[in-house]
C-alpha cells in the first residue's frame, strides 16, 4: 500500500511595520510559534525590514539578526525568511533563506529585481545558477521572490516542484496580476503554491494556498492560514492529466 505525505502549509499576511525592526521579527516569530509544529511557512518579501533604502546598511546589518532568529525557531518547521544582505563582493542583495532543524537548507538571491520600483538602484541581481529545485524531508521545493513570478523560464525551470513557495511585496494597483499568476502557477505547474504578502497599505495582502487543481485559499483577514499539503493530490494531477511533469 502507498503511503503518501501530508504536511501543513502556512502562508502570512503580515502587516509589516516601516521602521521597526525588533517589533517586526518579534511578530513573525510568535506567528511562527503558533503555526503547526511541522509546518511549511512563507514569510512575506522583506518583512522585518521592508525595502528601507534609507537605512540600507541598517538593513543589511540586521540580515545577521534575522538570520540567527530563524535558525533557532526552525525546528521541524520549514520556514522561508527573505532579508536584504551584503555579501563579500560588496553588493546588496535580497535573499531568500529557507531554515529547517537549525540550518540553512537553501538560500537564493532575487534574479528579476523590480526596476518599475527603483530595485536596480540599490540591490545587485542574484545569479540564476541558485533558482532551483531543493529536496527537504522527501519533498521537492522550488522558491521563486516576487516579481518573479512574471517570468515564465522560472516556471519551466521550477517543473517538477511537489511545492512552490512565493514571499513577496506585491503592490496593490497590480493585484488581479498576483491572483491570476499565483493560480495559473499552481495549475501549470501541477503542484502546491504558498504565496506570502504583505498586508501593508499599498500591498495586495492577497497571501494564499493554491491546489495542483487550481483551488485558492486566500488568508482574507487572518494572518496566518494553514492548508494540508496532500501528496496524493499531486501524483493524482499529474497522471490524470499528463503534460509531462515527472
Amino acid at each position: 500500500m502507498t503511503t503518501f505525505r501530508e504536511r501543513p502549509l502556512c502562508s502570512l499576511a503580515f502587516e509589516s511595520e516601516k521602521g521597526s525592526y525588533e517589533a517586526n521579527l518579534a511578530a513573525l516569530l510568535r506567528l511562527v510559534d503558533q503555526a503547526a509544529d511541522d509546518a511549511i511557512i512563507v514569510t512575506p518579501e522583506l518583512a522585518v525590514t521592508n525595502f528601507d533604502y534609507e537605512h540600507f546598511d541598517r538593513a543589511a546589518a540586521y540580515a545577521e539578526t534575522i538570520t540567527e532568529a530563524f535558525l533557532a525557531a526552525a525546528k521541524e518547521q520549514i520556514i522561508v525568511a527573505t532579508m536584504i544582505e551584503k555579501r563579500d563582493d560588496g553588493s546588496f542583495y535580497n535573499v531568500a533563506k529557507v531554515f529547517h532543524r537549525g540550518e540553512t537548507v537553501h538560500q537564493q538571491a532575487k534574479i528579476e529585481l523590480f526596476k518599475f520600483g527603483g530595485e536596480h538602484d540599490y540591490f545587485s541581481e542574484g545569479s540564476e545558477d541558485e533558482l532551483t529545485l531543493f529536496e527537504v524531508d522527501g519533498l521537492k521545493i522550488g522558491l521563486m521572490i516576487c516579481f518573479e513570478i512574471r517570468f515564465k523560464r522560472f516556471w519551466q525551470k521550477l517543473e517538477g516542484a511537489d511545492i512552490l513557495l512565493i514571499p513577496a511585496q506585491w503592490g496593490k494597483l497590480r493585484t488581479q496580476n498576483f491572483v491570476s499568476l499565483t493560480n495559473a502557477l499552481a495549475i501549470v505547474n501541477q503542484c502546491y503554491v504558498v504565496a506570502s504578502d504583505t498586508a501593508n497599505s499599498d500591498t495586495t495582502g492577497m497571501s494564499g494556498i493554491i491546489t495542483p487543481f487550481g483551488d485558492e485559499e486566500r488568508n482574507d483577514a487572518r494572518v496566518s492560514l494553514e492548508l494540508l499539503y496532500r501528496e496524493k493530490e499531486v501524483r493524482k494531477m499529474r497522471r490524470y492529466l499528463d503534460v509531462g511533469i515527472e
